[in-house]
């Protein structure tokens, strides 16, 4: 085994293709795909299924990818200090519903950093697509909510698809509105006093079931409803139509300004809000100092937070 062959196989995961990989690292796909089956026949595993739909980790290969990770992070960490090399490249990749707390988490992580190169990728992506990025290896940690409604169904997806759900905090329903809204002087709101508002949504293209909302009470009746895909279109919306989100009801003034507010739903609904990870996969140090960002939000705006 080399630190090379570990590093074919992080890349492979990335790309998610031989031949894609074989182009990022310079070298023949020949050549890549034998340096597998020689460090497959040195362990004696199977790292990679291959089929005419491409390749997939399989259950050795995904703790075998743990390991490897672990080893160039230390590796990594060794040549800094005693060879004063110059940092790798990071790598790391988030999924997540749209939330502007998790941006702002982003946003710390990334200004915080002091490595000359790095590559972040940060999706905020409908509620099944987290859960795939993350059983796949496209992400290390996806965000997202449950609660009464939804929780049977999503926690039996997440554990058909081998992962964790790790709560973050509680947080009591919130709407957005504009800071002009007919009801922005409303100490607290209720689902009757929005009914003549767009109601607005993310879409969840084909898995649009009430079940993957980022939105609870979604299965409330609405007169007027508008999907979208974007955080910046939503809150477009919100200020040119009067229209209003259900949400965490946790805002960030440097990055949303002052122009959208949140105001106290009243409900007996509440919203659980965590992470999910694949426990084969080591978390680098991104993605815990991400979860340390996230914390320290949360404890700003006064949220019980989950040991």
């Amino acid at each position: 085994m080399t630190l090379q062959q570990l590093r074919y196989i992080i890349t492979i995961v990335n790309c998610g293709s031989i031949s894609e990989a074989a182009k990022q690292l310079y070298i023949t796909q020949p050549s890549l795909s034998n340096a597998v089956k020689d460090l497959e026949q040195e362990y004696g595993i199977i790292i990679f299924h291959r089929n005419s739909k491409g390749i997939s980790l399989s259950p050795d290969g995904s703790e075998f990818l743990s390991y490897a990770r672990q080893v160039l992070e230390q590796t990594d960490l060794m040549e800094q200090h005693y060879l004063h090399k110059k940092p790798i490249k990071r790598i790391c990749s988030i999924s997540t519903q749209h939330y502007a707390f998790a941006v702002n988490a982003f946003v710390n992580l990334v200004s915080r950093q002091e490595n000359e190169e790095y590559e972040f990728t940060l999706r905020e992506t409908r509620t099944h697509e987290i859960i795939e990025d993350v059983k796949n290896y496209r992400s290390e940690l996806g965000i997202l909510y449950i609660n009464d409604f939804n929780e049977k169904v999503l926690k039996k997806l997440l554990k058909e698809s081998g992962l964790d759900f790790h709560p973050l905090f509680e947080a009591s329903p919130h709407v957005f509105i504009s800071s002009s809204h007919p009801l922005s002087n409303h100490r607290t709101v209720t689902m009757k006093d929005l009914n003549p508002y767009p109601f607005l949504a993310f879409e969840q293209g084909e898995k649009n079931s009430f079940y993957f909302s980022e939105e609870i009470l979604s299965t409330v009746p609405k007169k007027k409803i508008i999907y979208v895909s974007d955080r910046a279109t939503l809150f477009n919306l919100l200020i040119g139509l009067n229209g209003y989100t259900i949400c965490s009801g946790i805002l960030n003034r440097n990055l949303n300004g002052d122009h959208i507010i949140a105001v106290p739903l009243i409900t007996s609904e509440n919203m659980k809000i965590g992470w999910i990870s694949n426990p084969k996969v080591h978390l680098s140090m991104f993605a815990n100092h991400y979860l340390e960002e996230l914390k320290k939000l949360i404890q700003i705006d006064g949220l019980k937070i989950y040991p």
